[in-house]
């Protein structure tokens, strides 16, 4: 026998030590006394010191088949090794097109059942430009870049998926049909996609049970494919398959009720402050639910693995210590940062108003003239538009060419026609709504559009130097003609009336009054700005080609100088010098403006060539002939 005290969740550490160690001396009992053999840690994989476990817990490694048997597997997904590159948010692409950018579960924020899959990777002809990129950095990989793509994996099947790293703990959830997983978010499958068998499956490895049986395994947070393979699932009857299951789909369809108001996920109907317009929808009463459903499972999970009252009290005690107490992980490289959508239901509900203006959205939803459409199934392929989005050939609340403006009295003026949604939606709000458009909505809209590292705002604001005039530019309407269309329809018309406003004010001469010399200064000053804005977006317009499959930073990039918010002028400027460098020669707006240097590379770079259409313009190395090594043979003499 050999003696552990285990002290991790005491904040009193030292008088606790002192008090187990005397308590050991007289024989005493202390709950933070084990006295454990040594030989039943070989029990589990790797053999970890888990002494503070019963010697049940521990067998259950010896009593029941790992998750990597009878049908069930789990897979390490594939990697770009250029995520900038290959990975866009889901809104940053056009709408339905699955022939080149498919679903990518890439880990994220920890959520057990469900969480949006938001990313999407270029798969285009399975994948071939990505095979060539890697195989252009890594040419030691040969004629296959397999170990990095991993082919061999279950892509497009459903089946379950979680974030190898998070500081939070193991979150698996559903993956629906038609994804891609990765690295960072690996997959687990139960008979090529079984529906009952995978939700099943799911209630068990999202049961405390099963969770507390992969942390024995495991001496940080970083929840790999080996350790999950390797714990144990108990064998299920029938029955007890369909009654797990139905858990698991309450479950999934609860957690997917709390994201239909997250304008970003695939779930999105309303924002908060309008949701209970289409009920169920109390997310008190749904939290409550879901925490009765987690320990029905944790219950059913217990008994299967046969774990003791004892055994269950620690494994539930110990599941926030652990965590806490865990300072190996390195918060750089844990999901867990994931931007939560928190906003204050104002600024939501605001938002959601743009959307409806720019045509995004159907606020339809929220007067009762259109139905939200029926909740799909979990393993359903998602949507290519959530069910708040306007339907395709539906009539918009608003006729735009991609382009409104903070102008009042303009018949495309963003803030009356914010005003105008709220009021058809009968949706009062205190807010100064134009000042909220011009001082705090781009800030909110950027954080708000931001995931997995990638900033990716839809609405543009491109103004004067002062902001005093704003176009803002929606997007995924974005088209070569747009900046021109911003000239001619609104930039040219608005000089022609500041500058009929400043004639009829210098023709007063001498009898102009105070207010008026404020006017005419003013006045003065806007027709400067916005001469210097029509001539910017002119200078730019002319050999801007705008192509979604860049993304937003790229093809935001060199309008840099005409978007006010810092930060994220600077992140576009740093985007245009990488540009300008060479960096991002695989994007079609470098393309555009640097041709012949594109070209060139194209001869060496295959991944270019496919990016490009122009894979005849390169040429395969050819193939260096090994030499012989040793010495050479003495000829005879």
């Amino acid at each position: 026998m050999t003696t552990f005290l285990r002290l991790l969740a005491d904040k009193d550490k030292a008088n606790n030590l002192l008090a187990s160690c005397s308590a050991l001396r007289t024989a005493e009992n202390d709950v933070r006394v084990f006295q454990v053999t040594p030989e039943s840690f070989r029990a589990v994989p790797g053999a970890p010191f888990a002494y503070w476990v019963s010697a049940k817990v521990l067998t259950t490694f010896l009593d029941f088949p790992p998750l990597e048997s009878g049908g069930r597997t789990a897979q390490h997904g594939g990697s770009t090794k250029d995520d900038f590159r290959f990975i866009r948010a889901c809104w940053e692409v056009s709408t339905g097109d699955d022939s080149r950018w498919l679903a990518l579960a890439k880990g994220g924020a920890y959520s057990l059942f469900y969480a949006d899959v938001y990313l999407v990777v270029n798969w285009h002809d399975d994948a071939r430009e990505l095979e060539a990129a890697l195989l252009h950095k890594y040419p030691y990989l040969g004629e296959s870049a397999n170990w990095v793509l991993h082919r061999e994996c279950n892509y497009g099947i459903p089946g379950i998926t979680w974030p190898s790293r998070t500081l939070s703990g193991l979150g698996m959830r559903v993956l629906p049909a038609g994804c891609v997983f990765s690295s960072k978010g690996p997959a687990a499958f139960a008979d090529s996609g079984h529906n009952l068998k995978t939700l099943a499956l799911l209630a068990i490895v999202v049961s405390s049970a099963f969770r507390h049986l992969v942390a024995l395994q495991m001496a940080s947070v970083s929840f790999e494919v080996g350790v999950i393979q390797q714990t144990p699932v108990p064998e299920l009857s029938a029955e007890q398959q369909v009654t797990l299951a139905a858990l698991a789909r309450r479950a999934w369809s609860l957690k997917r009720t709390l994201d239909t108001v997250t304008e970003t996920s695939h779930a999105f109907a309303l924002p908060a402050t309008l949701r209970a317009r289409l009920g169920d929808y109390v997310p008190s009463a749904i939290e409550a639910e879901l925490s009765h459903i987690q320990t029905e499972i944790d219950a059913i999970a217990f008994d299967l693995y046969g774990f003791s009252d004892a055994d269950r009290v620690a494994v539930l005690g110990s599941a926030g210590a652990e965590a806490a107490t865990d300072e190996s992980s390195d918060d750089d490289e844990s999901d867990d940062d994931e931007v939560v959508d928190d906003a204050p239901s104002s600024d939501a509900l605001l938002s959601w108003a743009v959307g409806v203006a720019f045509g995004r959205f159907d606020w339809r939803l929220a007067t009762g003239e259109r139905t939200s459409p029926p909740e799909p199934e979990p393993f359903d392929p998602l949507p290519a538009k959530s069910p708040g989005m306007l339907p395709d050939g539906a009539t918009p609340f608003h006729q735009h060419a991609g382009i409104l403006v903070d102008d009042q009295g303009h018949p495309h003026d963003l803030a009356l026609l914010v005003e105008q949604v709220l009021e058809i939606v009968d949706a009062p709000v205190v807010e100064d709504v134009r000042r909220w458009l011009q001082k705090d909505f781009f800030a909110f809209h950027l954080k708000r559009y931001s995931k997995s590292r990638r900033k990716a705002p839809i609405y543009w604001p491109l103004a004067t130097a002062s902001g005093s005039y704003t176009l803002w530019f929606h997007y995924p309407n974005l088209s070569d003609q747009a900046l021109f269309t911003a000239v001619n329809d609104f930039l040219d018309p608005k000089l022609v009336d500041v500058r009929n406003e400043l004639q009829a004010l210098r023709d007063k001469g001498v009898g102009r009054s105070k207010q008026d010399e404020k006017s005419l200064e003013a006045l003065t000053s806007l027709e400067h700005e916005l001469a210097d804005l029509r001539d910017s977006l002119l200078e730019i317009a002319s050999s801007y080609r705008p192509n979604h499959d860049d993304g937003v930073q790229i093809t935001a990039a060199p309008l840099w100088k005409l978007f006010r918010h810092k930060p994220w002028q600077k992140v576009l400027k740093d985007t245009w010098a990488k540009l300008e460098k060479g960096d991002y020669d695989w994007a079609h707006l470098a393309m555009n403006y640097w041709p012949d240097r594109v070209r060139d590379k194209c001869v060496t770079d295959k991944s270019l060539a496919i990016a490009h259409g122009l894979e005849h313009l390169y040429v395969e190395p050819e193939v260096q002939q090994k030499k012989a090594r040793g010495r050479a043979k003495k000829k005879d003499v």
